[in-house]
This record gives C-alpha cells, structure tokens and sequence, in this order.
C-alpha cells in the first residue's frame, strides 16, 4: 500500500521544531578573562662587561737539565714529579774518568812551575854574569825567553786544571732553582752527553705561573679602544682564573706582557698573565680561563633571559603597556649577565616585560600582568657582572 508524502513529513517537521526550540531561549557564553602572566619591569644598571680568553698555563721559569759532559749516569737522586729546592741533587754522573784528569793535569801545572823557578833562577845568575861580561848576552836572552815559554806553560796548566774541575764539577747535577721536577728522561747506567747535551729533565718555576691565551684581533681593537678612552692600563687590570673544573684560582693576577706582533696562523695575539701559585695547585700545561672586566656599560638595560625570545638569531620580548595589552617588540641584545640580557636597544628604561606564560599570549591581547619575583638586578638584589660575547 502506498503511504501518503503529506502524512510522513509532517511528524519530521514536528520533531525537528522540538529540538530547535530549547535553542533559541539560551544566552550567550560569557567572555573567557584574560590569561595571567608574569611581568618584571626592566631594569637599569651599570654593569661589568667580561672578556674570557682561554689559554693554558706554563712555569714561570722551564729549566731543562742536560748533561754537560760525556759519562755514565750513576744515580738518579731524586723523586719525580716532587717540589725541590735549588741545590738539591739530582743526578751524578761517574766521576772518576774526570778525577783522573784533573790529577795529571794538576801534575802538568807542577811540571810548568818547576820549569818556571829553574828559567827564572837562571835569568836571575846570567844578568850579573853579562855586565861582568862573563856570558855573551845571547846566554841572557834565551834564558829570558826560556822563562817567559815557562810561563806561558803554567798559565795553560793552570787552565787546564779549572777546564778538568769545571767538568768534574758537572759531573754532580744539581737542581738550578725552586721548583717542581718533572720525570727524569734517563735511567741510571746510560751513557749521556756523547755528542749532545742530553736532556735529563725539567724544573719549572710554579709560583709564580704564567698563564698564555691569545687575544683576537677584534678583541684587541676594542680593548685597546676601551683603554685609550679610559686611560686605562691593560697592566692596571685584576685579572681572575677560571680553571678546567669551573673552580676559581684564589689569587688574581696581572698582565705581564703582550707579544709584539699577531699571529699570522692563528689571528691572535698572545697576552702572559701572572698569576701568585704557592700553594702550587696550578701546574705547567693546564687550561684555563682567563677573565677580567673589558669594559662597564653605563646605564644597560636588562630583563630576564627567559622573557627574550630567539628566532632564526632573530630577538623579541613582549611588553605589557598601561592599558594591560601586549605588543610583541624586536630587540637587539648585548652581553648576557648572571641571569639576565642586557638589551642595546628596542626598550625604554621602566617598561614591563612577560617573563612567563609567552605560549599563551598573542599581538595586542590584553592579559592580566601579575609581578614576577625579583630579579638580580632588581633594586635591593646583588648588582649583575655581563660575559662578554668573545670566549
């Protein structure tokens, strides 16, 4: 049986009226509030700009110990890697080839003084004799020069006898100087000297120790700028070491010398820094950073690192104004400070920046700014000190 097209709308058109119906009598969902965010305001202060140069430590004085004469080694005297003091023993080299030399030759000076006495007893009896005219005068003459021949042989005797003592005497090898000795480079019952000083090994000067890092060119211009307005010494700088654990040499120290030129390989100039060691933790050969301030920025600007957002070396932070709308602003940062940015420009002194809840927020909405807790640059907190760019 067919049904009726007019009988099968009508109750859809009844059910679709109900359901529309509860609808129209609702109200519109209230406005959410605004999101909360945490705002500082930015914060003016005179800061310390810090320059960091990476080096690397070295004696004050580096003796290498050498045999000076041929021999063989007899006995390592001392304890490697130990503090000595100057004289200490270190080596002794056989002494007895040398003893034996310095006995024939002190025979030899004997020798030359014994003919020395006789040519001068016989000039003494043939000068009267010749003005009694009782030996020619050529007699006198070969005496004379026989005894100036005498001696010019006991001067090379004598010489000869200092030479063979100079070299026994470098047969004891003693330590040149206060210092830390490195690991001895020979064993006892080797032959040393043969042709060559040999090294034997190292004593270095710790206290106190230098320290080696080189400057870059544009590092250099800048400071050397930075000082010629200042007026400024580069010797007058308290210079601090920052060791390879991150610890803090206890003594700070001064520049000591700049070199004369740049390197060509490298583009840097070597800057020595001496640093007082006596308690000689610093040791010849160990990195370090070396850090003193470069310059003080007068009057910077800063805000926390977290309120300064980076994209693509790109800067912005997001400035809350009076009226509690956002706006989104560029930025161009300097140096960082414990915690903080020092921005250069793209802020005004008293302005207030989010330092949390950026995902939430966009261009122009208005938030609803609460403070943040103080920051260290704040009134009241410890003054910040910048890191340069350059490390």
């Amino acid at each position: 049986m067919l049904l009726n097209p007019d009988r099968r709308l009508i109750p859809i058109s009844v059910f679709a009226a109900a359901l529309l119906a509860p609808g129209c009598g609702k109200k519109e969902a209230a406005a959410p509030p605004p999101p909360e965010v945490y705002v500082t305001p930015v914060v003016t202060k005179d800061v310390p700009v810090y320059m960091e140069l990476v080096g690397q430590a070295r004696g004050s004085q580096d003796v290498e110990i050498r045999a000076r004469v041929e021999g063989y080694l007899e006995s390592v005297k001392f304890t490697e890697g130990t503090f000595v003091t100057k004289g200490t023993p270190l080596y002794q080299i056989d002494p007895k080839p040398f003893e034996a030399t310095l006995a024939a030759a002190k025979a030899d000076l004997a020798n030359a003084r014994a003919r020395l006495q006789k040519s001068g007893n016989d000039v003494a009896r043939y000068e009267p004799l010749v003005a009694q005219k009782a030996i020619s005068q050529q007699e006198l003459d070969n005496a004379l020069s026989a005894r100036d021949a005498a001696k010019a042989q006991v001067d090379a005797a004598a010489a000869a006898v200092d030479k063979a003592t100079l070299d026994l005497g470098y047969t004891s090898i003693a330590a040149p100087l206060d210092g830390i000795v490195g690991t001895t480079k020979v064993k006892a019952g080797n032959l040393v000297g043969r042709g060559e000083s040999t090294l034997l090994t190292t004593v270095s000067n710790v206290d106190p120790i230098l320290f080696r890092a080189g400057l870059s060119e544009a590092e250099y211009l800048r400071l050397a700028k930075q000082l010629m307005v200042t007026g400024q010494r580069t010797g007058g700088k308290e210079i601090t070491l920052i060791l390879a654990d991150g610890t803090v040499h206890p003594r700070t120290g001064r520049v000591d010398a700049i070199e004369r030129e740049v390197d060509p390989t490298t583009g840097t100039l070597a800057v020595q820094v001496t640093f007082p060691n006596p308690n000689r933790l610093v040791r010849p050969g160990q990195y370090g950073r070396a850090r003193f301030v470069a310059e003080t920025k007068a009057g910077a600007l800063l805000v926390p690192q977290r309120a300064v957002q980076e994209l693509q070396n790109l800067y912005s932070v997001a400035v809350v104004g009076a009226d509690g709308k956002v706006a989104f602003r560029s930025v161009k940062v300097g140096p960082r400070v414990e915690g903080l940015w020092v921005i250069e420009e793209g802020l005004k002194a008293g302005e207030t920046v989010v330092v949390e809840g950026l995902q939430r927020i966009r261009d122009g909405m208005t938030v609803a700014p609460k403070a943040a807790a103080a920051m260290p640059g704040s009134p009241g907190a410890a003054a910040p000190a910048a890191e340069g760019k350059a490390k």
